[in-house]
C-alpha cells in the first residue's frame, strides 16, 4: 500500500487506468448492446452507434456510489456548498469558467434542460434555430413543443465543417428567431469552434434578443491543442443572453445516472426557467447521481487524462485503417468520441449504405437521422477497448 502522499507507480497507473478491458455489458438492460432486435438490427452486429463508453467510470465515482448503497437509505436529497464548488471549480481550472453558486440549475439531463428553456422563453410557433447536422434528439423537444424549426445548414467543404453567417443572421433577422441551439463541441462533425466563430454568432442573436443555449456536454475531450471556449467566457456580454449546459455524463460516463448542471448567469431569465420546471413538478435529483459528479470532478482529471490518450490512439488505428481506401473518409476529429465518417464516395442511396454496414456486423449511428445533411455519412463511437475497435474495422473491411 502506498503511503500518504506517494505517487502511484507506472504499473498501478495501468492497473487503475485499464481501457482495455472488456467489459460484458450485455443482459444489464444497457440500451447500447441488449436492444437490438427491438430497434431492428441484427444482435451480432457491434453497436458502435450510441453516445456512451465501455470503460468503467473513475475508482473514486465507484466508491462514492458503495458509499451511498451501503448507507441503504436513498431519501430525499439535495447538494450543499461542496457539490457546487466541486462543479465550478471544474469548470475554472479547465475553462477559467468563473460562476456562482446561484448560477447552477441541476436537471436530470441536457435535452430537459432545452425542453424547459424552449418552454420558458418561447410561445408556440415561435422559431428556434439549429445548424444541422446536429444531434438528432434536439429536433423534437422543439417540434413537439410546437414550436418552428429553423436549420441553419453547416458547410461541409474541404473535410471540414464551416458556419454560413451569412445564412444565419438573414434566419435568425427574417425568421424572428427567439433561440439558437449551439451544439459546442459540435455533435456529430467533432468541430470545436474558434472564439472568433462563437463571437460572431453571439453577437448576431445579441442584435436580434436571441436566447442562446449552449450544449457543452462534450467540452472535456478536446484533441490536437486545441481550446474548447465556454460561450460565455468569449464575451462579458453573452451572460445575460445564455443558458451554459453541462454534464459529467459523457466524459467520465454517467449517463444513466441523470444529472446535469446548467449555468444560467442572468437572474431574470433563471427565475423563468426554474418556473417552468416547478410547472412539472420537478423537485430534486437521485442521491447516486448528485454523488458520482461531485466525485468526478474532484477527483477524475487524471483518469480523462488517460482516457484521452487512449481514444488517441483509437483515432489513430481508424486513420491508419482508412489510409489505403478511398471509400470511406473520416472528418479529422477535433472533439468528442464519436467520429463522422463519409461513405458518399459509394454513391449509394443511404438506407442501402445503412443495410451494407449491419450485413457486415457493424452498428453505426445513421448520418440521416442527423438531419438529411448527414445523408452518405455515419457516426462512429470509439469509446471502446483496442480490440472491439479493431474487430469492428475488420467487418468494416467487408464493405471495403
Amino acid at each position: 500500500m502506498r503511503g500518504v502522499g506517494q505517487s502511484p507507480t507506472v504499473l498501478e497507473v495501468l492497473v487503475m487506468y485499464n481501457f482495455d478491458e472488456l467489459v460484458d455489458r450485455r443482459n444489464t438492460n444497457s440500451v447500447k448492446y441488449d436492444y437490438a432486435r427491438e430497434m431492428g438490427k441484427p444482435a451480432n452486429a457491434i453497436p458502435l452507434w450510441i453516445a456512451d463508453m465501455d470503460f468503467k467510470v473513475p475508482e473514486e465515482v465507484e466508491e462514492a456510489l458503495m458509499k451511498c448503497a451501503e448507507h441503504a437509505v436513498y431519501g430525499y436529497t439535495d447538494t450543499k456548498d461542496d457539490y457546487n464548488h466541486a462543479v465550478m471549480g471544474w469548470f475554472l481550472s479547465n475553462f477559467g469558467f468563473r460562476s456562482e453558486p446561484d448560477w447552477i440549475i441541476k436537471t436530470p439531463s441536457i435535452l430537459y434542460a432545452m425542453a424547459m428553456a424552449i418552454r420558458a422563453f418561447t410561445d408556440e410557433g415561435d422559431s428556434v434555430l439549429l445548424q444541422k447536422p446536429i444531434y438528432h434528439s434536439f429536433e423534437p423537444i422543439i417540434t413537439r413543443n410546437d414550436r418552428k424549426l429553423i436549420n441553419n445548414p453547416l458547410i461541409y467543404e474541404n473535410g471540414k465543417y464551416y458556419i454560413d453567417f451569412d445564412d444565419f443572421e438573414r434566419k435568425i433577422r427574417d425568421e424572428n428567431v427567439k433561440i439558437f441551439i449551439l451544439c459546442s463541441p459540435h455533435n456529430p462533425v467533432a468541430r470545436v469552434w474558434t472564439a472568433d466563430e462563437l463571437y460572431k454568432m453571439g453577437q448576431i442573436c445579441l442584435k436580434y434578443g436571441c436566447i442562446v443555449i449552449s450544449d457543452e456536454i462534450h467540452c472535456d475531450i478536446v484533441y490536437n491543442g486545441l481550446k474548447h471556449h465556454m460561450f460565455t467566457n468569449v464575451c462579458r456580454d453573452f451572460a445575460q443572453n445564455a443558458i451554459i449546459c453541462t454534464a459529467p455524463s459523457k466524459t467520465f460516463n454517467l449517463a444513466g445516472l441523470q444529472c446535469s448542471n446548467i449555468f444560467i448567469p442572468n437572474e431574470a431569465l433563471r427565475v423563468k426557467f426554474t418556473h417552468e420546471m416547478d410547472k412539472l413538478g420537478h423537485n430534486r435529483l437521485n442521491i447516486m447521481g448528485l454523488a458520482a459528479c461531485k466525485s468526478a470532478y474532484l477527483h477524475g482529471g487524471s483518469w480523462l487524462a488517460h482516457l484521452k490518450k487512449h481514444l488517441q490512439s483509437n483515432i489513430r488505428l481508424i486513420q491508419k485503417f482508412l489510409a489505403d481506401t478511398t471509400k470511406v473518409k473520416m472528418i479529422e476529429p477535433e472533439a468528442t468520441y464519436l467520429m463522422w465518417l463519409d461513405f458518399t464516395a459509394f454513391n449509394l442511396p443511404h438506407q442501402e449504405l445503412d443495410e451494407m454496414l449491419l450485413n457486415a456486423g457493424l452498428w453505426l449511428s445513421s448520418g440521416i437521422s442527423f438531419g438529411e445533411e448527414g445523408a452518405g455519412f455515419f457516426r462512429m463511437n470509439i469509446a471502446c477497448p483496442t480490440d472491439t475497435l479493431k474487430a469492428a474495422l475488420n467487418n468494416l473491411k467487408k464493405v471495403l
